[in-house]
């Protein structure tokens, strides 16, 4: 990296800079609900659910999240179950167990405002160093500069910087870079302009460097042929892949489900019995061993209901899931994890992971063939 790269835009240039992107930031901004309000709470749940999911995803759940927990004391105050179900299908549920938990902490320790103490604020859970600047400087106007993906994007190639941002000293010269660049007194602006730029024209591919309102500062695109090389990144490993039976084990007129335990992946969620299928095993064989093993119960494993791939950040999944009947047993989970027998049409009150809940999908569309031996509202 070169070690010059703090000075290559003088005082004049970083003012030019400077104005040159509020104001385009001004006539260009996306509307989004989250900048209607500058609400702490609303500040706050955004940048939670913008965390690693795109903006046009978080659209909808924010909307609903905001009219079903409209203040952080009802937020606060609403069971887990509540909150996890409001999250469902946007993943990465650990941001909403450390949200609620956070919203229960404000509510008991602080009166219920959220914090505008940096100390105070990065003490909550699930508040790291980005999510407390961006509050800070939107919701309350401190002079904090934001780091996130899309930033490093922008600041590695206005300023041509070829280390892996992912490094500790790569990531102490963004940091550096992006207070040397902030607009004091309209630090939430100049944040969310340097964010918005990176999303809708400095892009991971393609960049419209045309479009680019600061474009005059930027070395890449003096230097490179190709912008879009930077910011440099380690390859990405292959990703293990799984294979999962689940059961949908019915009895009378309900199905059995499991809940996961509140830490760990999917904490919280819901999902059918079963688990991951060794290599060589017969996944027929295996779900029926396994729920024995884990639940105490004895089932039949009568067919498949449907194949589903699944990809998580770490490992991807191929889910196979098999419609099944209770024959004997009270079901226990071994590990003390809540198990409920529920009727099929109620399942769409539980929060389950993603790829379950097209594993419900799916067993609706079987039941519809006449199939699946488990009630369905039709």
């Amino acid at each position: 990296m070169d070690k010059n790269a703090e000075v290559r835009l003088d005082a004049k240039q970083i003012d030019a800079f400077r104005r040159a992107l509020l104001d385009w930031y001004d006539e260009n901004q996306r509307d989004l609900p989250w900048r209607r309000a500058s609400d702490p709470y609303a500040v706050w749940v955004s940048e939670i659910m913008l965390q690693q999911t795109r903006v046009d995803q978080v659209r909808p759940y924010y909307d609903r999240f905001m009219e079903r927990f409209p203040t952080v004391a009802h937020l606060g105050k609403a069971p887990l179950e509540d909150v996890l179900k409001a999250w469902e299908g946007m993943g990465y549920y650990a941001r909403a167990r450390n949200l609620h938990r956070a919203a229960r902490r404000v509510v008991d320790e602080h009166g219920g405002r959220i914090p505008d103490d940096s100390a105070q604020i990065s003490d909550l859970p699930g508040i790291g160093p980005y999510t407390a600047a961006a509050i800070l400087s939107i919701a309350f106007g401190r002079d904090c500069p934001v780091v996130d993906g899309n930033v490093v994007r922008v600041l590695s190639r206005l300023f041509h910087l070829i280390d892996d941002p992912a490094t500790s000293a790569a990531r102490k010269r963004l940091d550096s870079l992006a207070g040397r660049l902030l607009a004091r007194g309209r630090a939430g602006e100049f944040n969310q302009a340097m964010m918005e730029l990176g999303a809708t024209i400095c892009t991971p591919r393609q960049p419209r460097c045309g479009e680019c309102p600061v474009n005059p500062y930027c070395k890449a695109r003096k230097t490179l042929p190709d912008p879009s090389v930077l910011p440099r990144k380690r390859p990405r490993k292959q990703r293990p892949h799984h294979h999962v039976a689940a059961g949908i084990v019915s009895r009378n007129d309900e199905v059995l489900i499991v809940r996961r335990p509140t830490e760990g992946l999917l904490g919280g969620l819901w999902e059918f019995p079963g688990g991951i299928v060794g290599k060589g095993v017969e996944g027929k064989t295996f779900l029926a061993e396994e729920i024995k093993n884990t639940l105490g119960i004895g089932i039949r494993v009568d067919s498949a209901v449907a194949t589903l791939r699944h990809a998580f950040t770490h490992f991807e999944m191929t889910l196979q899931g098999y419609c099944c009947s209770h024959l004997e047993g009270v079901a226990r989970h071994r590990d003390g994890n809540e198990c409920r027998w529920v009727r099929f049409e109620d399942l769409g009150r539980f929060a389950f992971p993603r790829a379950y809940r097209r594993l419900i999908e799916a067993a609706a569309e079987y039941h519809e063939g006449g199939n699946l031996p488990v009630p369905h509202n039709t």
